[in-house]
């Protein structure tokens, strides 16, 4: 049975990603910062006959939280197939470039980016030793710096200067990553799930959770022949669902 683990996993995208990786017989770690919050929606899941889950406690901007979490994952598996690195904060709106403060930066950096690369980092080992690895980073079409530059673009004039920077930052580290794996059996990709109706954006996105997570999972479970270093988006384009960096 393969297994995944997913960050911020306790609800939203995150949780509904885990919901669809389960029915296709995954077994799944839901990523948690909040313990409690974590064991309610592993329990939610087990109650709709979806057993093979369980909650880790897993803060991604804590590096104890992080070094724990691989301990205790390493006590129950030797090997990880998947890592949907999906926690991710917006740090409020509006951010304009010339008064947003540092802290706010700093603080949305300390989850979109370092937490995913210290997440990625610290669970590698196990990845490593699954015979089809797979690396999602869940980004934002708001991270593509191409469409940023075109006033064409439909969402041209959402500007921020903390988590739109944080988006096109994780975009690079995807391709820095997937390039340095790009001769072993690792599929390392960054997937926008589409403005989506979450607690994220008060609702106001037109997206379902479902079709979101469904985009998310699809790159998770590519087979040996999918694409890596690939920015999926079919809110960016449609057509091709691959989105300018």
């Amino acid at each position: 049975m393969k297994k995944a683990l997913i960050t911020g996993a306790n609800k939203s995208i995150g949780f509904e990603a885990a919901r669809q990786l389960l029915q296709q017989g995954y077994y799944v770690y839901l990523g948690s910062r909040d313990a409690h919050n974590g064991q309610q929606a592993a329990d939610q899941l087990k109650a709709e006959g979806l057993a093979q889950v369980e909650p880790l406690q897993l803060d991604v901007t804590d590096s104890d939280s992080i070094a724990a979490a691989r301990a205790a994952l390493g006590q129950k598996t030797d090997v990880l197939d998947v890592l949907i690195n999906n926690a991710g904060i917006l740090g409020g709106m509006a951010q304009p470039a010339t008064s947003t403060s540092l802290s706010t930066i700093r603080e949305v950096f300390d989850t979109n980016v370092f937490g995913v690369i210290e997440v990625t980092q610290a669970f590698l080992d196990l990845l490593r030793k699954s015979p089809a690895p797979r690396i999602v980073n869940v980004t934002s079409g708001l991270g593509s710096l191409t469409l940023h530059t075109d006033p064409s673009w439909k969402y041209y004039p959402v500007k921020g200067a903390a988590y739109q920077p944080s988006k096109a930052a994780l975009n690079a580290y995807t391709i820095m990553l997937a390039y340095e794996l790009r001769d072993t059996p690792f599929k390392v990709n960054a997937v926008d799930p589409g403005y989506t109706a979450t607690d994220f954006n008060h609702h106001s996105g037109p997206g379902s959770v479902q079709d979101a997570a469904a985009r998310v999972v699809k790159a998770a479970v590519l087979g040996p022949d999918g694409p890596t270093s690939q920015f999926f988006s079919d809110d960016n384009n449609p057509e091709t669902g691959i989105s300018p960096w």
